[in-house]
């Protein structure tokens, strides 16, 4: 018996190692806390020193105001917690003053304050003195007097969520303690904001790929022999593989994945199903086109990726050629779009002249690209919106910056004659622009994976 027990706690070793060699093989490094903080601070020290004085100097801020109490944090001062500070505390006031915002080039060092009882990490000094300013509202009308700014940026902004995150009681309190002169000079800082987060830096976009590579694999993963029985697997259980794969990582989501199906039957695929009416599971079959929508975060920063795989029939060893065919139409698509990237384009011109060109080469294309980073759904230019492929007014009209990223979501709608309907592929790969133009993070789908794959030396 206890030899059985043995044998048995051995083989299930060997299996859990395999399992875990396995994993190993196809998913990279995945920091552990301690390095992950690590590589949270460093990035956010470099942002601080290097990239928000650029900011404020090309918005013509010399002076920043974040305020937020503790579980209702402003979605930029988020941003700005060293990786020790899961939330702000009590009240948190964060002030960066730039003394040379009308001497581009002058090289002064931001001042980087907390009006708070002590310091925020290492990066923003605590200058609240109880002993002569009891009162935290006083201790920051202090510090605006001592610095005299021209213009104090606030968080509030109609167009975008991420850069309105004042709340009118912190609003009102401030109000009532400024005094006139200076709420004379207050200004939004949703431009500003936007820039924050929709900034990349060198150090980021040195980790990105390897975390959208990660996201790549686990869809690789999850779109395979090894979780899909075809007549057996749901498209809930390939769903909730990936989440629970992405917990068991010690990793997170910041949206529920979905998984969808086309195939050869009488129902019409409606696109607009994956962003509202959703259809409950469906048991994968051979002659399945499937499709997935996923993103992780890592790192404070976060992936959005859509692709499909097929789902091979008796006698199959390939994708047919008519859904290959298909599937380069919107490959075709996504290069219709990164061409239109342009500094200064805005988000409404990208996608008319998108949408032009797409209409000139016989695709029936539908683009609604958004920026990524530190938010999923992130601030800068909106190119298009899933329900309005017209001028999207506010965040439409914001311009391409460089240095910023992008999730490039589109789909193109094909006839298959084969199928006797038309058929949407729906992509979606995050992307980088520079001075040198457009490129993807880790690459993109350019051919449709097979399930189950084919292996080598057997035909």
């Amino acid at each position: 018996m206890k030899r059985a027990l043995l044998l048995s706690t051995l083989l299930a070793l060997h299996f859990s190692f395999l399992t875990f060699h396995s994993h190993a093989q196809t998913i990279p490094v995945i920091l552990k806390e301690q390095e992950r903080a690590r590589v949270v601070d460093e990035v956010l020290e470099d942002r601080f020193e290097n990239l928000l004085p650029q900011l404020m100097r090309r918005e013509g801020i010399d002076m920043w105001v974040i305020i937020s109490r503790e579980y209702n944090e402003d979605p930029v001062m988020r941003t700005m917690l060293p990786s020790t500070w899961l939330s702000a505390r009590r009240r948190t006031i964060m002030v960066f003053f730039d003394p040379s915002v009308d001497t581009p080039g002058a090289g002064k060092p931001l001042d980087k304050l907390a009006i708070a009882r002590y310091d925020v990490g290492t990066l923003l000094k605590g200058e609240w003195d109880l002993s002569s300013n009891p009162d935290q509202w006083d201790a920051l009308v202090k510090v605006i007097q001592q610095k005299n700014p021209k213009k104090i940026a606030l968080n509030y902004s109609k167009n975008y969520a991420h850069a309105d995150g004042l709340t009118l009681t912190e609003h009102t309190e401030l109000m009532e303690k400024l005094p006139k002169v200076y709420q004379q000079r207050l200004v939004s800082a949703d431009r500003l904001a936007v820039a924050w987060l929709e900034t990349r830096t060198e150090k980021e976009m040195a980790i990105y790929p390897m975390i959208c590579r990660i996201s790549h694999q686990l869809i690789q993963e999850a779109f395979s022999e090894k979780v899909i029985q075809p007549g057996v697997t749901t498209t809930d259980d390939v769903v909730w593989y990936l989440r629970q794969r992405v917990t068991d990582l010690g990793l997170g989501t910041w949206f529920h994945p979905t998984v969808d199906i086309q195939r050869a039957d009488a129902t019409n695929f409606d696109h607009l199903r994956t962003f509202a009416k959703r259809s409950g599971q469906q048991v994968i079959l051979p002659g399945d086109l499937i499709h997935t929508d996923f993103g992780i975060t890592y790192l404070r920063l976060n992936t959005d990726q859509q692709q499909h795989a097929y789902i091979l029939k008796t006698g199959e060893t390939d994708v047919p050629d008519y859904l290959k065919k298909a599937f380069r139409q919107g490959n075709r698509l996504q290069e219709i779009l990164t061409e239109q990237f342009k500094p200064g384009k805005s988000g409404n011109q990208i996608l008319a002249d998108a949408l032009a060109q797409a209409q000139k080469e016989g695709i029936n294309g539908t683009i609604y690209t958004h920026p990524i980073g530190l938010h999923g759904h992130a601030a800068g230019p909106t190119i298009g919106m899933w329900d309005n492929q017209g001028v999207t007014k506010g965040a439409g009209d914001y311009p391409l910056f460089e240095n910023t990223a992008y999730s490039i979501e589109l789909n193109a709608a094909v006839k298959i004659d084969e199928w006797n309907k038309t058929i949407r592929i729906m992509l979606e790969e995050d992307g980088y622009f520079d001075r040198n133009g457009f490129r993807y993070i880790d690459g993109r789908q350019t051919e449709i994976y097979t399930i189950p794959r084919k292996i080598e030396y057997v035909r």
